[in-house]
């Protein structure tokens, strides 16, 4: 009977040893990391999504991402201001009105806000290519494949409004412009159709 017990234990701590020696195997303890930040990478993938903002898009009548401000200034806030209705006064007809100063332009007509305000790059200031201030009439409009005849640049939507080729159309919202009021495309759209020739553009 005693051989047979001890002949028993051993049988048992052998398994018990095996199955112990099998666990470790699959899961190695390792070293122990100090309590610290997570590494570069595992904080990445922990990371909080990015937040996508959107705007509505009147040319299209659907939801767009709305584009990046441009990244050399601070963001400015989208709303008119007391100084911006003087500057711009709404009137009966259609008129264009942008402020050079905050970088916005808006559309307005029979006394109130038709559209926007949003987001633009002019001329530099003090450049030989700064936008020119004033009181200024759309003279002549063109298509989406519209190329610059001096820059030799796109200027797609463009609405001409100014002596020299000065014009609202699509391009970059973050390098200056040659003079022209750049305008995110979809918006530089949505000008050209709804300022007909002769329409205002006041820009101060």
């Amino acid at each position: 009977m005693v051989r047979l017990d001890t002949t028993a234990t051993v049988v048992g701590l052998v398994a018990v040893t095996g199955i112990i020696a099998a666990v470790a195997a699959v899961h190695p303890a390792g070293p122990r990391r100090a309590a610290g930040p997570a590494p570069a990478s595992t904080a990445k993938a922990n990371a909080a999504p990015a937040v996508t903002t959107w705007r509505h898009s009147p040319a299209s009548g659907r939801h767009v991402p709305s584009v990046p401000g441009p990244t050399r200034r601070s963001a400015v806030p989208l709303v008119l201001t007391a100084a911006d209705r003087q500057a711009c006064p709404a009137t009966a007809t259609a008129t264009a009105c942008v402020d050079l100063t905050r970088h916005i332009t808006w559309l307005q007509g029979n006394g109130k806000v038709m559209f926007g305000p949003v987001q633009i790059e002019p001329g530099k200031p003090g450049s030989k290519h700064q936008t020119p201030r004033g009181r200024f009439r759309v003279e002549w409009k063109a298509g989406p494949s519209f190329v610059s005849n001096i820059y030799h640049e796109p200027m797609p939507w463009a609405t001409f409004f100014a002596a020299g080729g000065i014009a609202f159309h699509g391009g970059s919202l973050t390098a200056w412009s040659h003079g022209c009021v750049h305008l995110a495309d979809s918006n530089a759209h949505y000008f050209n159709e709804h300022l007909p020739v002769g329409a205002g553009v006041v820009v101060f």
